[in-house]
């Protein structure tokens, strides 16, 4: 089941904005760098990578987010393979992932190993360094249940809870905690009270952190070990 494409528009020329959800994909500051604070940093990595962690997304975008995990994954120069699993309602095309990922010269190598697959249809691709990529298209509130996945982190980056909630809602957040495995943790650049209070509910400690650039807070979340 393939999701419906994404319809972009394009802020100073370089950064895609959902027209959908009238949200840029990334930060016009600098997405990289959020990348890093939000979801590596939240999450505690690299410092927790070992052979077999597996990090799941709802919202892969523009791919941005995975491939930093995947380079940053290489330079930490662990053996063996990181999994990662994104969730995608609205993917874009290979054109414009191309255009969206060439304001990032740090991700110019490792780039071309997601834009060449993704251009011929592929959604379960293989990044250098033995990160294993699988992009599952549709809405998440229907494909996520079903999926037979356990994660260590979460990277949750769907655009802004207020414009589009059926990404972030009780029900969702809950299915999240299904598939986090002990002691895996969550991270999203959205602070908004009903978001931690899902996260709560389903099972994790939720902390408010500093927020990157403007952002004064973000989410971080911890599935409690069992007793």
């Amino acid at each position: 089941m393939r999701g419906q494409m994404a319809e972009l528009e394009w802020r100073d020329g370089v950064v895609p904005v959902s027209t959908r959800f009238d949200d840029p994909y990334f930060s016009l500051e600098n997405g990289l760098a959020e990348t890093r604070h939000v979801f590596l940093a939240g999450n505690r990595l690299p410092a927790r990578f070992r052979d077999g962690f597996h990090v799941a997304e709802l919202g892969f975008g523009t791919g941005l987010n995975v491939l930093t995990l995947a380079l940053e994954w290489a330079r930490s120069g662990p053996k063996g393979r990181l999994r990662v699993t994104s969730f995608e309602a609205f993917p874009i095309q290979a054109d414009e992932m191309a255009r969206a990922l060439a304001a990032f010269p740090e991700l110019s190598e490792i780039a071309p190993h997601l834009i060449a697959p993704w251009r011929s249809g592929e959604r379960e691709i293989r990044l250098p360094g033995g990160v294993e990529l699988q992009v599952i298209e549709g809405d998440a509130r229907l494909r996520l249940g079903p999926w037979d996945g356990c994660a260590d982190a979460w990277f949750l980056d769907g655009f802004s809870p207020a414009k589009n909630p059926e990404l972030w809602g009780a029900d969702l957040m809950a299915a999240v905690g299904e598939h986090t495995a002990p002691g895996g943790t969550v991270a999203t650049y959205t602070a908004a009270g009903f978001v931690r209070r899902g996260l709560t509910e389903a099972g994790f400690e939720v902390t408010r952190a500093q927020g990157y650039g403007r952002k004064r807070h973000m989410t971080v979340a911890r599935k409690a070990d069992p007793e």
